[in-house]
């Protein structure tokens, strides 16, 4: 199976956990989605009072110059750890 057959699945199955995970693993799999689909960071950061907004901008920002085939590895096994703890519906 392709990398990107593996990330396409495990972006389904994501949505298929048991309970929703901690905030911290959710920013993570945003950033490494928004890296793997998308790239570095192109937009401005959010105002001060989106404290979401902020928190999701940061934490792809963070991930900045990761090529995007290794945030899609990164994502994957952030996807196979959530299920393996909190598992699936």
């Amino acid at each position: 199976m392709s990398l990107d057959e593996r990330f396409n699945n495990a972006a389904i199955a994501v949505k298929e956990l048991a309970a929703q995970p901690e905030d911290e693993d959710l920013l993570e799999l945003y950033a490494l989605y928004k890296q793997s689909t998308v790239g570095d960071c192109n937009t401005e950061r959010p105002g001060m009072l989106d404290f979401k907004g902020k928190a999701k901008w940061d934490a792809w920002n963070g991930k900045k110059s990761m090529e995007q085939e290794t945030a899609k590895e990164e994502y994957i096994a952030k996807v196979e750890a959530l299920i393996a703890s909190i598992g699936k519906k």
